[in-house]
């Protein structure tokens, strides 16, 4: 499989405020997600596991979906979620931070964006690393063989880039579906009344770092292919991630900071540029133009650097 992501990012970036027809595909099929990240990448037990053993537990979030009265579900907050044996069903993913970005060539807006992702080269912070997701990693090639859009081809219908060089998905490691998903990358909530308050600030954008943390010890304590959690295992990443204070953390912290106080945020003023220069107060309607370079609040803190494009062989 090639592919030409210089430039591109899409699917790292909720670009839906630069579309022209968004996509609405991660709210198809029988639960809606609580939750409004774009392409949340689901993590596999283990992979939660080894963002918690480095220390990146801060960088988790958890996503539940709503349903009909026709699936399994419990009621929490007012709101029917998907449940597996009366037990909250749920991923584990990777949490967004507003960044000012410039992808497929347009000039810089806040965008939603992966937690690893550089501002600006647009490319993957942990792609050399043991914690890179195999779900990033294999990236398109599950939507290739099950014959779904990926985000290359919407990019290429938006901007007319070529981006999927072809459509071979290449040798990868199956996704996990049905059954043997369950406690390896779908795990199971033992106790939904612990969840109430939880899940409408879920639905608000508005979880705390202890709700987060709950939600990543039950992952990281679950058993394959069962609901069976190993309590030790549970408490002790929870505790972890309640310890963890990573650059990517204290880096969304000062994302979120600076833009709400420069106008990045709400979602539907994403689609104003960052200005270059502007007035002496620093802002031109909603959009601040002395932003923050990638360097200054995330490599500061610790990130690693990206290589550039230039030391990237075509079609990586």
């Amino acid at each position: 499989m090639k592919l030409n992501c210089e430039g591109c990012a899409g699917c790292c970036i909720d670009w839906r405020p630069l579309a022209s027809t968004p996509s609405d595909h991660e709210r198809r099929g029988p639960g809606e997600p609580l939750d409004d990240a774009y392409n949340l990448v689901p993590l596999t037990r283990d992979e939660v596991a080894r963002f918690v053993e480095r220390g990146l537990g801060d960088a988790l979030t958890p996503r539940l979906w709503r349903v009909d009265e026709e699936t399994p579900g419990v009621v929490v907050d007012g709101i029917r979620i998907a449940a597996v044996a009366g037990r909250p069903v749920f991923f584990v993913g990777l949490r967004k931070a507003p960044k000012p970005v410039a992808p497929f060539g347009r000039d810089r807006r806040w965008l939603r964006t992966c937690a690893f992702l550089d501002p600006e080269t647009l490319q993957c912070r942990i792609h050399e690393a043991d914690t890179y997701p195999a779900e990033c990693a294999a990236y398109p090639s599950y939507n290739l063989d099950l014959g779904v859009e990926t985000e290359c081809e919407r990019v290429e219908a938006e901007y007319g880039t070529d981006r999927l060089l072809d459509d071979d998905p290449g040798e990868y490691e199956g996704p996990l579906l049905g059954p043997q998903a369950l406690g390896a990358k779908l795990f199971g909530y033992p106790d939904p009344d612990e969840l109430a308050g939880v899940v409408d600030r879920i639905r608000d954008g508005a979880l705390r770092e202890t709700d987060r943390a709950a939600f990543v010890g039950v992952a990281a304590g679950s058993r394959p292919g069962t609901l069976e959690i190993d309590d030790d295992r549970a408490a002790a990443a929870t505790a972890d991630v309640l310890d963890a204070d990573s650059w990517v953390g204290r880096a969304i912290d000062e994302w979120e900071t600076v833009a709400e106080e420069r106008g990045g945020v709400p979602a539907e003023f994403a689609d104003e540029p960052v200005a270059e220069d502007g007035p002496e107060d620093g802002v031109i309607g909603t959009v601040a133009f002395d932003v923050p370079s990638g360097d200054a609040v995330e490599v500061a803190r610790g990130a690693p650097e990206t290589p550039g494009w230039d030391a990237v062989g075509d079609g990586d």
